[in-house]
Order: C-alpha cells, then structure tokens, then sequence
C-alpha cells in the first residue's frame, strides 16, 4: 500500500500531463489571471466554460491584472503565498518572469496537446515557444484606433503613425499606455530613427532621452491608460481623437459595437500573448492548471478563441479552422493583423530588448511622468 501511494504522488504530474487525471489530486478552483474586456471574454467563451462544462466540479476566478503581473508575482513569491494558478502575459514578461525563476518551465510535448495529425506541440507553436516557461495563444498587435467623425474639415483621414504626434494638423487628446514599450519605439520613428536602427537607438541613455523628448512634445495632450479596454471606452465616449491598443479590442468596437471609429495600421506592433504556469504552486493547484492549460492551449480551442476576437492562433493547425466570427458570422481573415493588407508596414518587436531592459526604462519613463 506504502508503494502504490508512493508511485502515485511522484507520477501524478506525469498522469496529468498526458490527459488523465485523477479528482483527489486536483484542486477544484483556479484563479486565472488576464486582461479584462475583450479578450478576457473570448477566452471564457473558447475555452474557461467549454471546460467548466467538462468538469462541473471545477470554479474558474479571473483577475484582471495581467499588466501587472511581473510585479505582482515578485510580491507573492517574497511574501511566500503566491496565489493565482495560471497567468496571460506577453512574451518579455514571460521572459523576465522565467528569468527570475518566478515561472514554471515546461517541456512543451509533455505539457501540451499535440496537433491533430501527431504533429508535436513543439513545432506545431515553433518559433513562437519564445522562452522555456512561455505557453503562446496569440498573435496580436498594438495599434491605434481614431474617431473617424472627428477628423477636422478637409483633413485626410490619417494614415500614418506620426499623425500621432501632429497635433496641429489632428488636435484633439490621445490615449497611449502608461509604460515605455511601443511608445518609446514610435516616438524615435517619428524624429527620423530608421526602423531597423530603434533598438541599437533605444538601449543608448541619449535615445531614450531622444524618446521621451519626442513624446513630450504631446505629453500635455495625452491620457494614459493601463487596461486593454480604456481606449475603446475613452474612443466611444469622444474623450480622445486617437488613441493606441489592442487590434481585437478595436475590432470589438467598431464591428461588435459600431462605433466611429477606425483602425490606423501603419507601424503595428506584432506581440504574443500566453500563459505561464507560477514557480512552486502546491500538487493539486499544479495538476488542475496542467490539466486545465492542454485543453485551452489545443488546436481547437485556439482556433474557436480566434472566432471571438481577431487575434491570431498561436499554432499551426489552428489556422485553417479559423473562419467566420461565431456571432456575426462575418469573415475574420481581413481582420487580423497578419492579413497582407493591414501588415504593409509593420514593427516587429523586440523580446530580448525588453526583458533585459524594461525595469532600467521604466524607472525613468515613470520618472518623466511624474515630471
């Protein structure tokens, strides 16, 4: 009896992994962390309640944190009670986190489901298994929506990323997120830093004054924001003329809500979005996250979350399966942000740079701000 208790305790997490799994060693209730709104939502519906349905025992919470989760997850680890289960975030925090031994590793052909065909999990996600603790859902882009009614008497409806920062030509608030990536890297394109040069610019001190004096230069005519959904709302209300953040939150109010607004794609910023599972979670928390993460991470249900939000499938075979929206019933291809006509002129970003640079820029971005 001795043994068989033995041999269950050390192969649970194998079991797990490869799609059994025992009650007795499954916590029931997950705290799953993401970003709210929009995509928060079609991740509830592609996979949090197909899978609750599976397993009526199970209670998923959500918290909307995952923009700060780096600095969160430090906090639990120092305080010793780390209490989320599975968190979304974007590559370089995935990287930073996985760094600091703050997230779990994986070995993705034990953790995940394979493809339909047999292909393995690992080149079915490729390229984008970016760091040894990510778990990739999405391909994504940050971008700016504007309020097509509020483009001034014979201006043109603006194309170009620097229309950002003319505020002459364009007046009218913006809204950019409270932190530096993505502003940093616009602002230098926009005072005449070739795009293939940004980063070599950016990680000198004199480029980052470079960036931020650019951005100064609107500061006064800028609301920052922190959640996904704060530009949508602050578009829809008429609070700001342009405004930068998520392509599928922008999808959502101009096609799901019908609002005046338009998409201006010029310089979007392609990033991946994940899961990564917290370092040092207790046996059952870890076993039901284990569970949980192969069902929601397959090819179907990445597929069916791309149904909800034009966001591109992290997987290969999720691809084909993507079709029409699954309530409007309109083609989402032209939607994405890998559709050839939205990706003429894209910025791809740079994981590496910001997870070894992010808290040193920061601290001085937040510094300016406070200015």
């Amino acid at each position: 009896m001795q043994l068989i208790k033995t041999l269950t305790a050390s192969t649970a997490l194998l079991v797990v992994a490869s799609g059994a799994s025992f009650a007795q060693d499954m916590a029931n209730d997950m705290t799953l962390v993401s970003w709210g709104g929009a995509y928060q939502s079609s991740q509830t519906k592609a996979y949090a309640e197909p899978y609750m349905e599976n397993h009526p025992e199970v209670s998923i919470t959500w918290d909307e944190s995952s923009n700060e989760a780096v600095a969160k997850l430090r906090a639990m680890n120092e305080a010793n009670n780390v209490t989320w289960d599975l968190v979304d975030v974007v590559a370089a925090d995935a990287m930073r986190l996985c760094d600091e031994g703050l997230a779990m590793e994986i070995d993705p052909n034990e953790v995940l489901a394979a493809a339909p065909d047999g292909t393995s999990a690992e080149d079915d996600f490729g390229d984008l298994l970016v760091s040894d603790c990510f778990i990739p859902q999405i391909v994504y882009s940050t971008t700016f929506g504007y309020r097509n009614d509020m483009v001034p008497d014979g201006a043109p409806a603006p194309t170009d990323i620097c229309a950002l920062f003319d505020t002459e030509t364009y007046p009218g608030m913006r809204a950019l997120e409270k932190r530096p990536i993505n502003n940093m890297e616009w602002a230098l394109l926009c005072d005449g830093v070739a795009k293939d040069e940004v980063y070599s610019v950016l990680e000198t001190p004199e480029g980052q004054q470079q960036a931020l004096d650019k951005l100064a230069t609107i500061k006064d005519s800028v609301i920052w924001w922190s959640a996904g959904a704060d530009t949508p709302q602050l578009l829809a209300d008429g609070e700001v003329f342009m405004g930068s953040t998520y392509n599928g939150r922008l999808f959502s109010a101009i096609v799901e809500q019908g609002q005046p607004i338009s998409m201006l794609w010029d310089a979007q910023v392609f990033d991946l979005d994940g899961w990564i599972i917290p370092a040092g979670l207790p046996e059952d928390r870890l076993n039901r996250v284990l569970d949980f993460v192969k069902f929601a991470t397959d090819t179907q249900r990445l597929a069916d979350q791309a149904k909800y939000i034009s966001y591109g499938p992290a997987r290969f075979s999720s691809a084909p399966l993507v079709g029409k929206h699954a309530d409007l019933g309109i083609d989402m291809a032209p939607h994405m942000p890998t559709d050839p006509e939205n990706a003429k002129n894209t910025f791809l970003y740079n994981y590496e740079f910001w997870a070894d640079y992010r808290d040193d820029i920061d601290a001085k971005f937040q510094a300016w701000l406070a200015q």
